[in-house]
């Protein structure tokens, strides 16, 4: 038994390699950020809702499960896009597209910088080796629309922010 093993090993240590190969990861972390002309507190009463993402993306959202703000919500974004509120801070919030083959997460946070000034950030994460397209190329494109799309998010959670 041992002589059979032994022989194995090999070939056991190269199926293991290449099959953590095949599942390797390529996180990307698209991290953004604005300043806002608002103390903290105040700001983030303006742009904390959990489904307010549909104004700001000029389509529809709904909290499908859950209370909206409170761990364990579920939000669908125009129809298609199913969301998990994983974490809840007093001045931050994280979800996950639970069925999504990228393990995506995003984060909404802010920070207070002085007195009259904080700062937005908006961090996703993803895996890239999930998405359809694997070539370096196909995976910078899609970051780079992410990086758009999610600029307009920003500026239009900023745009709330201040708004008298």
């Amino acid at each position: 038994m041992k002589i059979a093993f032994a022989a194995a090993a090999p070939i056991i240590a190269g199926l293991a390699l290449a099959a953590g190969a095949a599942h390797a990861a390529d996180f990307v972390t698209v991290p953004l950020e604005a300043t806002i002309n608002a103390p903290a507190d105040a700001a983030w009463k303006k742009i904390n809702g959990y489904c307010q993402i549909g104004a700001w993306f000029k389509t529809t959202c709904e909290i499908t499960s859950g209370k909206d703000g409170e761990v364990g919500a579920v939000r669908l974004i125009a129809g298609r896009v199913t969301e998990l509120l994983v974490a809840n801070t007093a001045w931050s919030y994280t979800y996950s597209q639970p069925k999504s083959p990228t393990d995506y997460h995003g984060t909404v946070e802010i920070r207070p910088i002085d007195k009259g000034h904080s700062r937005l950030l908006y961090t996703l994460v993803y895996d890239a080796d999930a998405l359809p397209k694997h070539e370096p190329e196909d995976k910078a494109k899609d970051k780079e629309s992410r990086t758009r799309q999610f600029t307009v998010l920003v500026n239009a959670m900023k745009a709330s922010a201040e708004a008298k």
